[in-house]
């Protein structure tokens, strides 16, 4: 057996997991801010940012804008999509990577923005960076099949431009803020199922996406220690992440195609992580898919590290692109360096 074929790793059943994206829902900051304001600051020619990085504008929060209120409003509109109350979820999940504090987790704080204080859904979070959303859905799918849950809301909320380094030409104008939202239950009839997941990590990459402040290495009370060495910014080698993905996604994405029972052809519409744009503009090459089925927000909202997959997912949704009942395929790539791979009928 290959590790990617365990319990942990790749899954297929005959009919899928049934399971169902109800809704979904998304937020950003007021405040945009367009890629001159980078041409401005380090003196290059108009334009030079935006075609380095793929991204023409993305949404910054100020310093008085907390996640909890992106997460929040979010989930609010998901609920309103699927006309439902809050009172009516029984579980709220948070998958992200940039939580709000330390403790409590960040669902208990969206728990709270809700008004779900009071009763008794369980909050908790889950972390697998740019892939957090993925790895979220394939493991609360379960949990609905199995009868733990019947309804659950799966938020990604993201802040990445509080740890950026604005002297970084790299990272400080690729990445934007915002939130995600989607309803996930149960579906009895067929009509939608998740068919087929997997992830996959090699470890050898960690130093190549890290952010060291946060954690028990540097601590707050060694927040002056995590400022003069620089581990309070977040780092990102795009090479060497590139060369692991490259290396190993494209097997990934044959073996889940393979499980899930579908063909290339078949599938609809690839909502990827908003990487880069470079990654975008390779990713057809490297999986031999049509660029015209690839959903591409990175432009208008920059990566958004765990909320940029299901907030592609909801432009697809309201664009058309990703109908009911359409074969879709989430595909990503997040720090570890991990990927991962789940193929939906919508």
């Amino acid at each position: 057996m290959r590790h990617s074929d365990s319990a942990s790793g790749l899954f297929s059943q005959p009919q899928g997991i049934p399971v169902r994206i109800a809704a979904t829902g998304t937020s950003v900051p007021p405040h945009c801010v367009a890629s001159e304001t980078y041409d401005r600051r380090w003196q290059l020619r108009s334009g030079t940012t935006a075609a380095a990085c793929g991204v023409e504008q993305r949404y910054q929060a100020d310093g008085s804008l907390q996640a909890q209120h992106l997460a929040t409003e979010a989930a609010q509109r998901a609920l309103q999509s699927a006309g439902l109350h809050a009172s009516a979820l029984d579980c709220i999940v948070s998958a992200g990577s940039t939580p709000q504090q330390a403790i409590p987790c960040f669902a208990a704080q969206i728990h709270a923005g809700l008004g779900l204080q009071g009763s008794g859904p369980p909050a908790f979070d889950m972390n697998a960076t740019c892939l957090s959303f993925l790895v979220a859905l394939e493991q609360l799918s379960y949990a609905i099949a199995a009868g733990r849950f019947r309804r659950v809301l799966l938020v990604s909320a993201e802040l990445p431009s509080r740890a950026l380094n604005p002297d970084c030409r790299y990272t400080a104008p690729l990445f934007g803020d915002g939130a995600a939202a989607v309803i996930l239950e149960r579906c009895d009839d067929g009509s939608s199922a998740l068919l087929a997941a997997a992830q996959e990590t090699y470890s050898e990459g960690i130093d190549a996406c890290h952010l060291k402040a946060g954690g028990s290495n540097y601590f707050f009370a060694g927040y002056a220690r995590s400022a003069t060495t620089g581990a309070s910014f977040f780092s990102m080698d795009g090479k060497a992440l590139y060369k692991l993905s490259a290396r190993h996604l494209p097997a990934l994405f044959e073996r889940v195609l393979q499980q899930a029972g579908v063909r290339r052809e078949q599938i609809q519409c690839y909502v990827p992580h908003q990487a880069s744009g470079k990654a975008l503009s390779i990713l057809p090459r490297l999986l031999d898919i049509p660029p015209s089925r690839i959903i591409n927000i990175l432009g208008s909202f920059g990566n958004q590290v765990a909320a940029s997959m299901p907030f592609a997912l909801d432009a697809a949704i309201n664009s058309g692109k990703a109908k009911r009942g359409d074969l879709i395929a989430l595909i990503g790539t997040g720090a570890g360096v991990s990927m991962g791979i789940a193929v939906l009928r919508l």
